[in-house]
């Protein structure tokens, strides 16, 4: 299958892309490289380098490509971006998603994956949220993903496109991006190796699901290739297993510790220091995948002690080579 993904060079859009090729079909990619870059995709995907959230530009891609499915990772992902700059969120996140519905209509696209986000929907929770928990959204970045459900709910019945809301909650992994602050893995990661404290905000006590970036590309790959219960569904995709921002980054410590010693590199990573409340924040938020594993038969295959081992040697190697 012919399969356009938006964002396609950043960190979520780039696993989708290998495990696209590795199941045979064939990827494009669509990212304006605002936080992609052209080393994480193998050299023969084609790449056009374009904003979803210019009209015809990207109506000349899916002219030219005329794709089967659209896998729509294209987002600004910042929460607290969203609260200092709600228009330029809506900008990106609404109108760079109607922009891709309308052409995917427009060229007979049979079904269409959205990047959603159970890590906002929901608001505070304790525990893991289904579904068919209320959506309460309190950031501009989580009422913009609850607006493009509704899009996506409206494409269905109005045109009859297949549309899914993957629902993801922390993901992380190697690739992902410590610039700004779209990663707390990540931004860890870069500043430990550097020598440089982690900064923690409030008192790291904030609950969260993280899921390996590997299982919620799985997770996309089956949910626009495998038959589905109705022409719009929303899943979960994460672990339901808590951990908090301290814990994270004791256990991130440890193992760029471990990396540097075992790279003869006499690097100390001093302690976590501590810094304000961030604006926006959710104190738990926890996701109940139950769905996806009975509809799509899907599981996180990744534990986190084994994820954050794959992520900090990812990040520890390339921190070596330059």
């Amino acid at each position: 299958m012919r399969v356009l993904v938006t964002g396609g060079a950043g960190f979520i859009g780039s696993h989708i892309v290998d495990q696209l090729l590795a199941a045979g079909h064939e990827p494009f990619v669509v990212d304006d490289m605002s936080s992609g870059t052209r080393e994480n995709l193998p050299a023969n995907v084609p790449v056009y380098e374009l904003d979803v959230v210019d009209r015809p530009a990207l109506e000349q891609v899916f002219a030219e490509l005329q794709p089967n499915l659209v896998c729509h990772q294209a987002a600004q992902m910042s929460v607290s971006r969203s609260v200092k700059e709600p228009v330029f969120d809506a900008r990106v996140n609404i109108m760079g998603l109607l922009n891709t519905l309308e052409m995917a209509v427009n060229h007979g696209v049979s079904r269409f994956v959205f990047a959603s986000s159970g890590g906002v929907l929901y608001g505070d929770v304790t525990t893991p949220a289904p579904e068919s928990y209320p959506a309460n959204p309190i950031s501009p970045y989580g009422i913009s993903k609850w607006v493009g459900e509704r899009y996506l709910e409206f494409f269905t019945r109005e045109h009859q496109l297949e549309t899914v809301a993957m629902r993801y909650s922390n993901v992380y992994g190697p690739r992902q991006n410590p610039h700004g602050e779209a990663g707390v893995v990540a931004i860890f990661c870069q500043k430990m190796l550097r020598g440089e404290p982690a900064r923690i905000n409030g008192d790291g006590k904030y609950i969260r699901d993280y899921v390996f970036v590997d299982d919620v590309a799985r997770a996309n790959v089956q949910a626009l290739t495998s038959s589905l219960p109705a022409r719009h569904c929303a899943f979960n995709v994460g672990t339901g297993v808590p951990t908090d921002v301290n814990q994270l980054a004791d256990a991130l410590k440890l193992l760029i510790q471990q990396g540097l010693r075992e790279a003869c590199r006499s690097t100390t990573v001093p302690p976590a220091e501590y810094g304000p409340a961030r604006p926006g924040d959710l104190r738990s938020n926890l996701v109940d995948s139950g769905l996806l594993s009975r509809t799509l038969n899907w599981f996180p295959e990744t534990g986190l002690d084994a994820g954050l081992e794959q992520t900090a040697r990812w990040f520890t190697a390339k921190a070596l080579r330059s």
